[in-house]
């Protein structure tokens, strides 16, 4: 499992709602949501939030029986950087981001998101979003792409539409749901 070398430097940034207050400004007690690079220490929560969405097969084209070491080592690849969300001094969500394509498709990124159940609906998507936006940017990618998201995961398809993602392909039938059976998933798409 590779974690960044930077997650030895503690990238820290405070969001809440949203205004975006990098670490060290004044904190602001509103639901604050902070964000940084993943730790050794964290697997086992991060464990704990991808654990239950592997295991339901409904949003991640991965293995419904997935071991929790491959897991992770498919979440902290070493062609990623990973991030983990904490609320309140838990870790309540994950994402990582890495370059999409090799070579000539390096300047777009791809990010995978993933919040703990009991954190949905509190902004912390949302949160992750922002933070892995700018952190797209500070890396020179000029693009976001999500190659894979089930037609299914409405909230994901309306949080990435509300955030200015296009849908931009269709592949008919491409997701094997656990209860809709086959089902489209979209490659959605947005400038940085």
């Amino acid at each position: 499992m590779a974690i960044p070398q930077a997650a030895r430097s503690g990238d820290k940034t405070r969001l809440t709602g949203r205004l975006t207050i990098e670490a060290g400004d004044p904190a602001i007690d509103f639901d604050p949501v902070q964000i940084r690079e993943i730790q050794p220490d964290d697997m086992d929560s991060v464990w704990q939030i991808l654990e239950p969405t592997i295991r339901a097969g409904e949003t991640y084209a991965l293995p419904r029986d997935m071991t929790r070491g491959a897991a992770l080592d498919y979440w902290t690849g070493s062609d990623r950087h990973c991030f983990v969300a904490t609320d309140g001094g838990r870790i309540a969500g994950t994402y990582y981001l890495r370059a999409n394509q090799l070579g000539g498709g390096a300047h777009v990124c791809n990010c995978g998101y993933m919040t703990a159940p009991e954190s949905r609906g509190r902004g912390v998507g949302r949160a992750m979003f922002d933070h892995s936006v700018r952190q797209a940017r500070a890396r020179g990618f000029a693009a976001m792409q999500f190659n894979f998201v089930v037609s299914t995961n409405a909230a994901a398809v309306t949080l990435w539409q509300s955030l200015g993602f296009s849908i931009v392909g269709v592949l008919p039938a491409a997701f094997e749901h656990p209860t809709h059976g086959r089902v489209d998933a979209f490659v959605m798409f947005r400038a940085l």
